[in-house]
Order: structure tokens, then sequence, then C-alpha cells
């Protein structure tokens, strides 16, 4: 009988290095064929290292504790947009299908002007904030996001008195969004806020991020930023706000509830039915980090006094 021996460290690459470390060092080393090609052809070195267009940034600021930024490459790659793929590069890949241009959002409810607005209405008056942000997944990052606040948008359609609520809705397409053909998810991807959750001065809209336009696979051309709850919340690729009454359905919610709260403030003390959320690993960092409660922004607690958010999770 023939018995195995497995060596004193049967570990492969992407067991000890987090895995948009690894491939990035993949993509440096097929970026070096490329680099020959280029030489070869004209034209191909500026197409190589094109990028998205520059936005005009007013005030920046600092609102991560002065952590590294989390480089353009990893973030832009790297990504959560089921409409696109599963996979967390798959939509770096297959988002070009997206076309964001003409786009409007769509705003009514329990408001007394409800309206649409155009994209390009939104441009002007930006500002940066850079924030750190965690996955469920037990990874997380900062970015520096262009845009404005939630609040600031929100008040120019009236809300009434009513309006306890902020549904969000994505753009539903599936010729644009090939995945969406598919049941992963119960389309359109749905989220939510409570008001005061929504015109807390953190919560936030982006249209670009490190002083450019959105990339397609991080949600262009206008989504979410929510800095103290979980990534799923940041709802991409936003066509449709209503303000409502009754707290609305929300995707993750709807479809895996004992896993995915409304709320989904970043809590160590809460763990995930199938993984621990005590600890986080940075991506391009090797080693993890203890996660903080509300995400390292202590400021929002005063939005869940008396709430048990063991159960409110």
């Amino acid at each position: 009988m023939l018995i195995r021996v497995p060596p004193l460290h049967p570990l492969r690459e992407s067991d000890v290095t987090p895995e948009a470390v690894y491939r990035d060092r993949r993509r440096f080393l097929a970026g070096l064929g490329l680099a020959g090609a280029a030489l070869a052809v004209p034209g191909l070195a500026r197409a190589a290292v094109r990028q998205p267009a520059e936005l005009a940034v007013g005030n920046r600021s600092e609102l991560a504790g002065g952590e590294a930024v989390t480089d353009y490459e990893t973030v832009s790659t790297y990504n959560n947009y089921y409409e696109f793929g599963t996979g967390k590069g798959e939509p770096a890949r297959t988002a070009h299908t997206l076309r964001t241009r003409p786009w409007t959002v769509r705003v009514e409810g329990e408001c007394a002007a409800p309206g649409t607005v155009d994209i390009e209405e939104l441009l002007t008056g930006l500002e940066e904030r850079i924030y750190r942000h965690r996955c469920v997944e037990a990874w997380s990052i900062v970015v520096p996001w262009v845009g404005f606040p939630l609040s600031r948008f929100l008040q120019r359609f009236r809300p009434t008195g009513n309006a306890r609520y902020v549904a969000f809705e994505t753009l539903y397409d599936p010729e644009q969004m090939p995945l969406t053909r598919s049941g992963v998810l119960d389309w359109p991807y749905r989220e939510g806020l409570r008001i005061d959750e929504a015109m807390h001065p953190l919560a936030f809209l982006s249209v670009g991020m490190y002083g450019r336009v959105l990339p397609n696979q991080n949600g262009a051309p206008l989504r979410l930023t929510i800095p103290w709850k979980y990534g799923f919340k940041s709802i991409k690729s936003i066509v449709a706000i209503r303000f409502t009454e009754r707290q609305p359905a929300t995707t993750w919610q709807t479809m895996a509830p004992r896993e995915y709260g409304f709320y989904a403030n970043v809590n160590p003390e809460v763990d995930h039915p199938r993984w621990s959320q005590r600890r986080e690993r940075r991506l391009g960092e090797l080693w993890k980090r203890d996660t903080l409660m509300f995400n390292g922004y202590p400021e929002v607690a005063a939005l869940y006094t008396g709430m048990d958010l063991k159960r409110y999770y």
C-alpha cells in the first residue's frame, strides 16, 4: 500500500497571498509581452495605458484615517457586480457592454417634487472623499471616490413626512448585462436605506474614483457609497430612487435573509453564517487586521441608539 506524505507546507500561492496580489503579478508579467508588442505596432502603447477621462474635483476629504489608498488597478479589476459575472475578475472583462450614455435617474414616491435627472446634470460641483470599505467576504479597500453627498441630491425632490426609507434600483437590461439572463439573483438589483441613514453626511453618490470617470465594472455612471456598511449595500448603476413609507425589499435580504440583513452595518460581533467577520484583509496586503465597528466610522453610531445590532444586522 502506498502512503502519500504531504509536504511540510502544503500551501498554494493563493492560500498565503491575497488573490489580487498574485493576479496583479501575473498581469504584470503578461504586460511585459504586451509592452514588447507595443514597440512594434504604432499606437498600441497608447491604447494599452488609456484611462477614463478625468473629472473636475473641488473639495477633497480624507475620511479613512490616513490609511494607504488601494491601487487603482486592484480596485478596477477586483469587483462584485453579478450582472456581469460572479467571479471577482469577470466584471472588468465583460462590463464594456454597458452603455452609460444617455442615462437618467427617476426619483418618485413620497416626495413633493418627483422627477427625472440626466446624469450630465450631476457632473458639476464634485468633491473627492477617501473612504475605507469592508466586503462581507472579509476583504477591504480604501478608495478616493468622486461625487457628492446623497442628502444634497435627495433634498431637491422634497421628501415628505411619510418618507421613512429610500429605495434604489439598478439598471436591468439583459442585452447589456449578460448574467441577468440567468436566475442567479432576482433582477433588477435593489437596495435601501432608512431616511436618516440616507441623509447622514457620510452617505455619498459617486460618479468617479481616483479623479477619473467611474469604470463600468465599478458601477458607472452613478453608484451609492455607504462606507460604514458592507459593500453589497453600495448599489451600482442606479436608474431609479423611490421614497417609501415602508421598509423596501432588498435583493440580498430577499435571496438569503439568514445571511444578509437590511442594515448590513459592519459589526465584527455578528458573524456571517459561513465565516467570521472579526478580521479582514486589505487587498494588496498579506496580513489580516481587526475589523472595526461601523468600519471605523463611529459618528454613525447615533443612528442606531437603542437598537439590538445583532438582531437588526
